[in-house]
């Protein structure tokens, strides 16, 4: 039986699937973040948690693991170094593939068709296929990138929280329970930063988008800075020629409605999810062996 497991490893969580030729699923598994500033011996624990759930879910012995194709998309892939250290990692599976969440995440949405991704989650990026060219529009990371993304949100509420508390602007509700979390205390905040991970940041989105929705005026300013970055990077993928261009990711469902409503318009609904991507991108590579 032919067996191909995708994994989609990205800022939050690590996710993997493995399916027979048929596609069938047979199992599936998570793990915690892969991107993360612990760097890639943490991202890789978390990748192989995420596999081997997926594998003792599906009844699979050790002597099977070597038989399955397998296809990794990872956030974080553009960074220095990321790319050769997973192809220097012995994964014990016949083989695999390589590529970044976005690529995955393309290849799910449009069943490897041409098209458009803005992934918006812990972090963003905004990534197409036309035709033989392939364009990837932010992505460099947090905090000098990931445009309109959860971890942004987070970022923005704790420091407008700081702006209140150093009475800069009025404080909202918004306000007040972000400097509540850390009891009121800009030590504890500065503290926090020193270690916080982008995840962290992102922890905080919920709650700014629902201050938003309820009326928050901070939170409100917030997320409509947010929302106009993606649909900048929305405009620019479809400028590029995109035929069809789909919104995902954990912020992505609630951040849609901060959109242009043009663009809202124009949006197309996934055909499929990232973990459909990577096994693509697994059968890719096993029909080139």
């Amino acid at each position: 039986m032919e067996l191909y497991l995708g994994i989609d490893a990205g800022g939050t969580h690590t996710r993997a699937r493995l399916v027979s030729g048929d596609g069938q699923v047979l199992g599936t598994g998570k793990g915690g973040p892969a991107n993360t500033p612990a760097g890639l011996p943490s991202g890789l624990l978390a990748i192989e948690e995420a596999w081997s759930q997926a594998l003792t879910q599906a009844g699979l012995g050790p002597a099977k693991i070597s038989s399955i194709y397998a296809g990794l998309g990872m956030a974080g892939l553009n960074r220095r170094g990321v790319l050769e250290g997973l192809k220097g990692h012995v994964f014990p599976f016949r083989s695999i593939a390589f590529a970044s969440d976005a690529a995955i995440a393309n290849l799910g949405a449009h069943a490897g068709g041409d098209g458009a991704v803005v992934i918006v989650g812990t972090g963003s990026v905004g990534f197409a296929r036309v035709g033989e060219r392939i364009f990837t529009i932010g992505g460099y990371g947090f905090p000098v990138s990931d445009e309109g993304s959860g971890a942004e949100l987070g970022l923005r509420a704790i420091r407008r929280a700081l702006w209140a508390r150093d009475g800069r602007i009025e404080h909202s509700a918004m306000t007040l329970e972000v400097l509540d979390r850390f009891k009121g205390s800009a030590g504890e905040i500065v503290d926090w930063t020193t270690r916080a991970t982008p995840a962290d940041y992102g922890a905080f989105a919920p709650m700014v988008l629902d201050h938003a929705t309820a009326g928050d005026t901070i939170a409100e300013l917030i997320v409509q800075e947010s929302a106009r970055r993606v649909d900048n990077i929305i405009r620019t993928l479809f400028d590029l020629g995109a035929p069809r261009c789909c919104i995902m990711g954990g912020v992505a469902t609630r951040m849609r409605d901060w959109l242009a409503a043009s663009l809202r318009a124009r949006l197309s609904e996934p055909l499929g999810d990232p973990l459909d991507g990577a096994i693509l991108l697994a059968r890719t590579r096993a029909a080139q062996k």
